[in-house]
């Protein structure tokens, strides 16, 4: 079930006509208004739009590699969504949610480096990217580094505060490592 919300938080909305990917000029004031809203409808609003945006390839032939990888990895035929991604990353190397789309690929695989690996070109080209946070925070609490996923959960909800899973995963997550540094208290 968990591989199913994060495929599903990693794709939503359909493709978008204008700039593609990160560079669109509209995510700064989604991102502005985001951070602003108190109203849980607006945020999902915001977020769906801020995917639409990110999920943009910027040309025809990139979009059909998107979708095509995206139905290839959400029907489980994860080599096929690998190829297709890889072809997508070589036609548009800039193109964050590419990046970010293999990573999930990876994350599917349980190639947890080359995951990560994809997650920093990610976050190297959309800073800002909340899902490839979450998904590095995930890595890390599947790795058993509940410190290290804590910190990358806390940062997408720097970016995006309207995520309550993560806000539960952070406090269960905290619960973890007070427990683990009170029997290693108890060891020494």
């Amino acid at each position: 079930e968990c591989v199913i919300l994060l495929v599903a938080m990693l794709w939503t909305g359909t493709m978008s006509p204008a700039a593609a990917g990160q560079t669109d000029p509209r995510l700064s004031t989604l991102f502005g208004q985001l951070q602003s809203t108190t109203d849980r409808n607006a945020a999902r609003a915001l977020e769906s739009e801020v995917w639409r945006l990110w999920s943009d390839a910027g040309s025809a032939a990139a979009n059909r590699l998107m979708t095509a990888g995206i139905l290839a990895m959400n029907s489980g035929e994860l080599d096929a969504a690998l190829a297709l991604f890889n072809d997508l990353i070589r036609l548009r190397p800039d193109f964050a949610e590419g990046w970010n789309k293999r990573a999930t690929v990876f994350y599917l695989m349980t190639s947890y480096n080359a995951s990560m690996r994809d997650i920093a070109r990610t976050l190297e080209l959309e800073p800002r990217h909340f899902g490839a946070l979450s998904g590095l925070g995930m890595i890390n609490q599947a790795m058993g580094r509940p410190e290290v996923a804590i910190k990358a959960f806390e940062k997408a909800l720097e970016i995006h505060p309207h995520l309550p899973a993560l806000r539960d995963k952070i406090r269960k997550m905290k619960k973890i490592c007070a427990a683990k540094k009170f029997k290693t208290a108890l060891v020494v």
